[in-house]
């Protein structure tokens, strides 16, 4: 039997994959506890024989070893909780860290780890909806889960023992720092969410950038994909033009593939630091009459809650 390679290990495996082989729980005592999300909690995959009958060997937040019988028929999708953690209960919306071991079902063979090293996984939101939510569901910070994929015609069935690390805040989360003379005011509501006021005077030739709040997390290096708040103004109106809050969700795309005013500004950056910038238009979408974009020629401010990062895969 040919063994599937270890897909996408930020999602874990392909979502057809999940969504085509589980049941949910039916009530199953699976360790979660009432005070999560209800929903989350009834969306999540089943218990079954071949995920409890996992061993491991391994401290909780360090790639483990799992052995269990080689060449099983797996039908669906099936987790359960073999530790249950201390932390806090996971609510349908949140942003969840995990790492992950992965096995060949057949062999026996790891397959890999990921985020076990700071910069490996972004973290991931878990709804009822999305595979991760049915799999990690409203399990506590601290659990360690058996995760087992079904066997299909093609390829074994895939053992993965996940941890889950912890609930990622939506907003920034560093050591707030003396703001900086001559730049944007800035006024966070309680959820985060920023409010911007333009100084007066003119805007500023060059790109100018001040951190806000000072981060404890990894630094943000050359092509990372960054999960990030923003909040974007046009500095001769003082309005809004765009915002991840506005939009509903913290956003990432692949490589960071900003204007370039914006990914300087993200440059070297820790998680959980709030970077204010102010683009001058070469930085952002070019100048007047350089380009169709409706913001061409404008200075923009931007307010970037820096969540995550993860770096770019070795080649």
């Amino acid at each position: 039997m040919r063994t599937r390679s270890l897909i996408a290990l930020s999602t874990i495996t392909a979502a057809a994959l999940l969504l085509a082989g589980c049941s949910s729980s039916d009530g199953d005592d699976t360790g979660e506890t009432d005070a999560a999300s209800g929903d989350l909690c009834s969306a999540t995959v089943a218990s079954g024989p071949a995920a409890e009958g996992v061993d491991v060997d391994g401290e909780f937040g360090t790639a483990s070893t799992a052995t269990f019988e080689l060449g099983e028929q797996v039908d669906a999708a099936q987790r359960t909780v073999l530790t249950e953690g201390d932390g806090v209960a996971i609510a349908d919306g949140d942003y969840v860290s995990y790492a992950l071991s992965a096995f060949d079902g057949e062999t026996g063979d790891r397959l890999g780890d990921a985020g076990y090293e700071a910069g490996e996984l972004l973290p991931v939101q878990l709804t009822a909806e999305a595979p991760m939510g049915q799999l990690i569901g409203c399990a506590t910070v601290g659990s360690r889960l058996s995760v087992v994929f079904p066997t299909s015609a093609d390829a074994a069935a895939q053992y993965y023992i996940v941890d889950v690390l912890d609930v990622v805040p939506t907003a920034a989360w560093g050591e707030e720092q003396e703001p900086v003379d001559g730049m944007p005011s800035v006024t966070l509501a309680d959820d985060g969410e920023p409010t911007v006021e333009i100084p007066e005077g003119d805007a500023p030739e060059e790109l100018e950038i001040s951190v806000l709040k000072e981060g404890d997390g990894i630094a943000v290096e050359d092509g990372d994909t960054t999960l990030l708040q923003y909040y974007g103004v046009d500095w001769e109106t003082g309005e809004s033009f765009d915002s991840s809050w506005a939009n509903g969700a913290p956003i990432s795309i692949d490589g960071n593939t900003y204007v370039p005013g914006f990914v300087e500004a993200l440059a070297g950056q820790k998680v959980g630091s709030q970077v204010l910038v102010v683009i001058p238009p070469a930085l952002g979408y070019g100048e007047e009459g350089t380009s169709e974009h409706e913001l061409a020629g404008k200075t923009l401010v931007f307010v970037i809650d820096i969540l995550a990062t993860v770096h770019p895969a070795a080649a």
